[in-house]
């Protein structure tokens, strides 16, 4: 299938591992550069290095902060100095902790709507004047699964993720005009180190093993498995492409079939 990838700059962001990274990788070897960014320089240099090599790709890499918008500014401009344009942004960030309500902090719930909905917000602040003036544009954000369908003690996520949705159905109304399509990918269970993480959470409060909980997990899916970083990755790629040139303000869930909605 062919993307219209090729050449295309494409911004990645918390690209170090995960999900990120194997979207960065996705579109690298569509022929897209890909700009790259994370909080930790070392494993986001090996990630770059890793994909360069591969894909033979134009990579850059900048190690910072995604709730600094002054961070963010600064990154954007000098991918557009290197590479002259910003055509693609998938904005992305680490979870906030895996808490009942209960339990939360005024802190946390400041730092949770910092990581996971301004980060988008700076982003998107950043590429869309530079969308406009080319007339074509694409905004992916990563979300989860629980913005359909809430789940257990994680209620910093289930809250503010759902704000990025209402971002992501104004930007694609107020900017389809100009050619920028603005979509969100939702994942179910996937196999990262965050999901590692709130296993270990659910195994400790319930008393088990942490293998209990993947299984757990994975028989809740409809296809009974976890899902893969590099799965979510191709459906992002799909999005970038000229192949979904009449798709947003959507929502596309990559979740196995967990959700159980309509």
């Amino acid at each position: 299938m062919e993307t219209g990838l090729k050449n295309r700059v494409a911004i990645v962001a918390a690209s170090s591992q995960g999900i990120g990274r194997a979207a960065a990788a996705a579109l690298a070897a569509e022929g897209a550069h890909v700009a790259m960014c994370a909080r930790n320089a070392t494993p986001l240099t090996q990630a770059a290095d890793a994909i360069h090599h591969r894909y033979h790709a134009p990579v850059c890499t900048e190690a910072m902060d995604v709730k600094d918008p002054e961070a963010v500014h600064h990154f954007v401009e000098r991918v557009r100095q290197k590479f002259g344009k910003v055509d693609i942004c998938v904005t992305n960030a680490g979870g906030p902790p895996a808490k009942g309500f209960l339990a939360t902090t005024n802190e946390e719930w400041r730092r949770a709507v910092e990581l996971n909905l301004l980060s988008t917000v700076y982003f998107a602040r950043e590429v869309i004047p530079l969308m406009q003036r080319q007339g074509w544009g694409r905004i992916i954000t990563i979300t989860s699964v629980a913005v359909r369908q809430p789940v257990t003690d994680l209620i910093l996520s289930n809250a503010v993720r759902a704000g990025v949705l209402g971002l992501v159905k104004s930007l694609a109304n107020e900017f389809g005009k100009d050619g920028i399509l603005v979509n969100n990918v939702a994942p179910g269970y996937t196999a990262t180190d965050r999901l590692k993480e709130l296993a270990e959470v659910r195994a400790k409060a319930a008393g088990v093993a942490t293998e209990k909980i993947f299984e757990s997990w994975a028989s809740d899916s409809a296809l009974n498995r976890i899902g893969k970083p590099e799965e979510i990755a191709d459906a992002i790629v799909w999005l970038a492409s000229e192949r979904a040139s009449f798709v947003t303000g959507q929502t596309l869930l990559v979740d196995g079939g967990i959700y159980r909605g309509l």
